[in-house]
């Protein structure tokens, strides 16, 4: 049975702090756990947000952002404001006067756009509108073959998928791709069922050109079985089994 994305992981130095600032921001619920503190997307699909500890000093821009939509220009100030008013602050990462969008970037330095009204391409995804990856058309193609997740989008080099049942798309900007520093900031965290075989998962994703990490296969608190794992890209992501459900 295929993986499925369980979260998109920030490390931060502050994970709580972090937290409660895009739960502001995206008003999703948030909950603190014995290994973790996460925030809690609306209703029952789509992933969750997870806030881990990391010391890593941050050097030069993520390789990935999120897109927050907006439904009118009023929407639009309206994010922008209460971001400002949670410890966000403006940065410039090159954009134009022109353009549209408002580049801000969190408290703990992660870049993120609130995109102007009327963008076709993020039409009916939900507030984050996508999460916007620096990356080839090959990490794209990967990606949506291990999600199973279809294409969206497939042009010059430039590559998206969104779940069938829809939401947040995953785009990928295609060449020239900055070269990578350090760990990722953000990260993927993927799920086997608990009733699945953990390493035919982690077989396939291999065979689609995936790599094991040097770390192996561990075990993470209440989080079980964990295997670290680079994409063809070179981007950390994690596989864990999902935990077994109570009677």
């Amino acid at each position: 049975m295929t993986s499925q994305l369980f979260a998109i992981c920030f490390n931060a130095t502050r994970p709580s702090g972090l937290a409660r600032f895009w739960s502001g921001v995206l008003d999703w619920e948030l909950a603190e756990g014995p290994d973790d503190v996460a925030i809690l997307p609306p209703g029952t699909t789509g992933f969750r947000i997870r806030f881990l500890p990391g010391q890593e000093p941050k050097t030069g821009q993520n390789r990935a952002h999120f897109d927050l939509t907006s439904s009118s220009p009023q929407d639009q100030r309206q994010t922008v404001a209460r971001a400002l008013e949670l410890g966000g602050k403006h940065i410039d990462v090159g954009q134009l006067p022109e353009e549209g969008h408002v580049v801000l970037a969190d408290p703990d330095g992660n870049e993120f756009c609130v995109i102007e009204p009327g963008n076709k391409f993020l039409a009916d995804t939900g507030f984050i509108g996508a999460l916007a990856c620096d990356g080839t058309q090959e990490v794209g193609y990967f990606w949506s073959e291990a999600l199973r997740w279809p294409l969206v989008w497939d042009q010059d080099q430039e590559t998206a998928i969104q779940s069938p049942e829809g939401g947040t798309k995953i785009t990928w900007g295609g060449p020239p791709v900055a070269p990578k520093t350090g760990t990722n900031r953000l990260y993927f965290e993927l799920t086997v069922p608990a009733d699945a075989d953990f390493e035919a998962e982690t077989d396939r994703l291999i065979s689609l050109g995936a790599t094991r990490t040097g770390t192996g296969t561990g075990t993470g608190g209440s989080d079980g079985v964990r295997q670290l794992m680079l994409d063809p890209d070179g981007n950390e992501f994690s596989v864990r089994r999902a935990p077994a459900s109570r009677a």
